[in-house]
């Protein structure tokens, strides 16, 4: 999958643009970009799994590691072969539970318990991609899903970096990684709603994206669409499956699907892919009744992202045994009736992926 310019008069550019795949590159919506910002940038349009079963996965940021806390300061530990999870625990009554114990939990990997080796339930700074669908039906849509966007980052750890995808047919990065709200605003602004819904591709590029470039391990995609996939060079299922070989991203999903009067075939279709994307990935997926329920959404997302435990644990399997790893989490805590865990259903080992970065051992802190 590619991302480059979405200005014609580079010739090169275009020419890649127009072979399948997703383009995508900074843009502005009435002036043409500067030439230092005419940046192709390369994501790998491989097959999601190559003929052996080892997976073409993009290679993780060599900066990128979990995050322990030292004497109350925020420490960077690389432990590479760890296997990270970000879950969020429910009670019978559907509210947040903040008070567990690391002994409270339970990592069964293919049926099999687990030792859990590292555990926090701290605000960990995270790297954000807000995906916002520019297609021709989002146009009296996108003031109201705007606003909610920023109030969500503006309810997030001050911390985290962000950066903005507009897609329609194609897609394109409108503001990179920042942290500075102003530059979110302008880059949300860059509104040209027409064309299809290329959700998957969208989707895909950025988790690619995500995995090449973030500074913060954890990682996460808000996904705001008003409609069905109908422009991607991808599937659903070949989606969800590069977002399992990278170990992430969690995916949050807003589907403004109310307009479907009928609630037709296409609006249950986007539902289900909706839902599947998050709920795969330890996300939700919110179908809001009217735009101003999406306010209201984003808060509730920022609030997940924030009161998340963060389980770390080792592999009984050697990570050179393919195939998919079904994840499951338990939590039994005196004076709580049943407890429900919430986070992504499983992964696929990658070697090369553990090759790439350097391993010293370390481990993150543990409470």
């Amino acid at each position: 999958m590619r991302l480059c310019s979405k200005w014609p008069f580079l010739l090169s550019i275009s020419l890649l643009c127009s072979l399948p795949g997703l383009a995508v590159a900074q843009v502005a919506e009435s002036t043409p970009l500067q030439p230092e910002k005419q940046r192709p940038l390369n994501v790998d349009r491989d097959p999601v799994a190559s003929p052996d079963g080892e997976a073409n996965v993009p290679q993780p940021n060599q900066n990128a590691a979990t995050i322990g806390r030292d004497n109350g300061k925020y420490t960077l530990q690389r432990n590479v072969d760890e296997v990270v999870l970000n879950a969020t625990v429910l009670d019978d009554k559907q509210h947040m539970v903040t008070t567990l114990a690391k002994d409270d939990f339970k990592v069964l990997e293919d049926g099999v318990a687990q030792t859990i080796t590292s555990f926090q339930h701290q605000d960990i700074p995270i790297s954000l991609g807000i995906l916002v669908d520019n297609s021709g039906s989002m146009r009296t849509k996108r003031q109201a899903v705007n606003t909610s966007a920023l109030d969500l980052v503006q309810h997030s750890n001050t911390q985290d970096e962000s950066f903005v995808v507009n897609f329609s047919d194609e897609a394109y990065i409108d503001q990179d990684f920042t942290s500075n709200i102003a530059k979110l605003r302008d880059g949300l602004s860059h509104i040209d709603s027409k064309g299809g819904t290329a959700l998957y591709d969208a989707i895909m590029a950025s988790a690619d994206y995500l995995t090449r470039n973030s500074k913060r391990p954890k990682q996460v995609l808000l996904v705001i669409t008003d409609g069905e996939d109908n422009a991607s060079s991808t599937t659903l299922e070949e989606t969800v499956r590069r977002i399992q070989d990278l170990q992430g991203p969690i995916v949050y999903a807003i589907g403004l699907l109310y307009d479907d009067t009928g609630g037709g075939r296409e609006a249950r279709r986007a539902k289900r892919a909706l839902e599947m994307l998050a709920n795969e990935t330890g996300g939700i997926a919110f179908f809001p009744k009217n735009l101003n329920q999406v306010d209201e959404i984003a808060e509730e997302v920022a609030r997940d992202i924030r009161e998340q435990y963060t389980i770390g644990y080792h592999s009984t399997k050697p990570i050179s045994q393919g195939g998919f790893r079904a994840v499951h989490v338990d939590v039994h805590a005196k004076g709580y009736g049943k407890l429900v865990v919430r986070t992504k259903t499983g992964y696929y080992p990658n070697l090369k992926k553990a090759q790439a970065a350097p391993h010293n051992g370390s481990q993150a802190a543990s409470n």
